[in-house]
């Protein structure tokens, strides 16, 4: 390409979603004219202390390092490569950082383009979408859902929802615990006690949950009591039918018990495909492992090792116990087979607390031997591992009697402290209303506070905080979201109603605020990228701030119509993005407050 051509092309090239991009586009254009450079070269744009500007190109320093030029000389060479813009301005800092400013133009211009959601879903779609399935939650049938299994399911969640909406196609599956020795006990408990699994009562999960400590105090008690569990496992898995109409029902109740939770949360899946699921599958998976000598039998079990990693090569990973039952490893190694053949699965994203690590290290490593071993390429592997919800012992969360808190009461429990501050703010509000309002802001700072946090770390779990109009919280955001809707219900208009836009000179806070939103595509990447939701939220919060600062600095309904319009402007696609993002979330928004 001419430079004639670059600068027709560089003046009336379309704005894209990614500023980053595109300014990244324009150095590496720009550097083809400069011999020093070559297809190695990254200009690697950031976003830039607002001091010097919008974006920082960094990548003259490391290429220059590289090939023993002067990063400052480069730097001025090439930012002379760089044609002048009306869209924005270009400066030199440091020893060769290259910053552009972005200029009300071109704020104006971007906001008209992605001024709605499918302009912005349209413009984030990946070129070419992938397959991916995530595995979430998972929670062990005839058991209650803990408060252990919130960040699971929710962290889960807000990534399957980022994924479609850069429009990848996602399969949700819940692994369900629904297979393995606790079951003989159970079954032993149900015989021995006389029970009826059609009339358990109100609350038939939490008895089957009684059923399961009273067996296990009858194996305790009694080691002949121990024999007959085995034998009502060995019988479930041989196919005896009374065992197996018992389990059924047992796996009945518990998904009714956790599709109630599944509902508060608003979170589907499209399989929940248990353990029991892979139990004809497990034999095909030792047989494959044996004959490609990646397993081998130890004291009667069988052991992957990996020599090649400092733990792992005296740390086996077993596939089969020693007396001949499978487990989580063998049914995993089965899941990724079916996963990868039945359902195309380009990704596999498992989400699980960090105490599960060595045990899915262990599974990517014995999966990349096996399929290398059949010259397969295999799905890509994630562990999405998370920390530990503390209380404020600094300790794991529990009751005051030291056992787990039962999901289900955790999250009414946030909807009737949401409750009570609301009937607090609103005393005159309509019952309906404020159950409606409740479910939202109480459901919606249970997800937030565990979203905004990194999810590698623990962190403390405090109602106050999680609740506060004040601070990184959804329901100051909510609060935002509802402030601007209170905007165009004075403006007579909607959101999404289009406004004619004036390039007028933009105030302080109108610049930080048209700043913030062209900042989002960078974040959705980056939170793809590091499959972190917290730096959506982070976001999210950040433009909210920023926001309430031009709303206290500029009055919105105005008589300059030029003015107005622009405030509008920035009022409508502020709420774009806080209602998009807080969708990935999961989390709902409110008209009023």
């Amino acid at each position: 390409m001419t430079r004639a051509s670059f600068l027709l092309g560089y003046r009336t090239m379309l704005i894209e979603f990614d500023c980053s991009v595109q300014l990244s586009n324009v150095v590496k254009q720009a550097a083809t004219s400069c011999e020093e450079f070559n297809d190695e070269f990254d200009p690697q744009i950031r976003t830039a202390d607002p001091r010097f500007g919008d974006f920082q190109a960094n990548g003259v320093l490391p290429f220059a390092k590289k090939a023993g030029l002067n990063p400052r000389e480069l730097s001025e060479k090439l930012l002379k490569s760089i044609p002048l813009s009306d869209y924005w301005n270009t400066s030199l800092a440091g020893p060769g950082f290259i910053n552009f400013k972005l200029s009300e133009k071109y704020f104006f211009e971007w906001a008209k383009k992605f001024s709605d959601k499918q302009s912005i879903r349209s413009a984030i779609k990946e070129k070419k979408s992938k397959k991916v399935v995530f595995d979430f939650s998972s929670p062990n049938t005839a058991k209650q859902m803990h408060v252990g299994h919130i960040r699971s399911t929710i962290i889960g969640e807000s990534l399957s929802r980022l994924f479609d909406f850069f429009g990848h196609q996602v399969i949700r599956d819940n692994h369900l615990g629904d297979w393995g020795t606790q079951f003989g006990i159970l079954l032993l408990s149900i015989k021995k006690l006389g029970v009826s699994l059609e009339d358990l009562g109100a609350d038939p999960i939490a008895k089957l949950e009684e059923l399961y400590r009273q067996g296990n105090q009858l194996v305790k008690d009694n080691e002949s009591n121990l024999d007959e569990a085995r034998t009502e496992l060995v019988k479930l898995q041989n196919g005896d039918s009374e065992n197996l109409t018992l389990w059924e029902k047992i796996k009945e109740i518990s998904m009714d018990s956790f599709l109630k939770i599944y509902d508060l949360l608003d979170v589907k899946f499209d399989f929940s495909l248990g353990e029991s699921f892979y139990r004809d599958k497990v034999d095909e998976i030792y047989a494959k492992l044996l004959s490609f000598k990646i397993c081998k039998e130890d004291d009667g079990a069988l052991v992957v090792f990996h020599p090649e990693h400092k733990r792992f090569a005296k740390q086996p990973f077993i596939i089969r116990k020693s007396d001949g039952a499978s487990n989580y490893a063998t049914t995993d190694l089965a899941t990724v087979q079916y996963r990868f053949e039945k359902w195309n699965a380009e990704e596999i994203i498992y989400v699980t607390d960090g105490r599960q690590r060595d045990h899915f290290d262990q599974l990517f490593l014995t999966v990349k031997k096996w399929y290398s071993a059949e010259d397969i390429s295999p799905p890509k592997l994630f562990h999405v591992w998370f920390g530990t919800i503390l209380g404020d012992d600094n300790k794991a969360i529990k009751t005051r009697d030291g056992q787990p808190i039962k999901l289900i009461d955790l999250l009414k429990e946030a909807i009737e402290r949401a409750k009570l501050l609301i009937v607090e703010k609103n005393p005159s509000l309509d019952c309906s209303e404020v159950e409606k309002r409740a479910k939202i802001i109480g459901l919606g700072a249970v997800k937030y506070a565990d979203l905004s946090q990194d999810r590698t770390l623990d962190y403390v779990f405090s109602w106050d905080k999680m609740l506060a109009m004040q601070g990184n919280t959804a329901p100051y955001l909510q609060y935002a979201v509802a402030r601007i809707n209170s905007i165009f219900r004075k403006a007579q208009s909607q959101p999404e109603d289009s406004f004619n836009i004036f390039q007028t000179s933009l105030s302080e806070s109108e610049r930080n605020l048209f700043r913030k939103l062209i900042f989002f595509p960078v974040v959705l990447k980056q939170t793809v990228k590091e499959l972190k939701p917290h730096f959506l939220c982070t976001y999210l919060y950040e433009l909210s701030t920023d926001f309430s600062s031009f709303y206290n600095q500029n009055k919105v309904m105005v008589e300059n119509e030029k003015i107005r319009s622009n405030r509008l402007l920035l009022c409508s696609q502020t709420i774009l993005f806080l209602k998009t993002g807080m969708a990935i979330l999961g989390i709902e928004t409110l008209q009023e407050m």
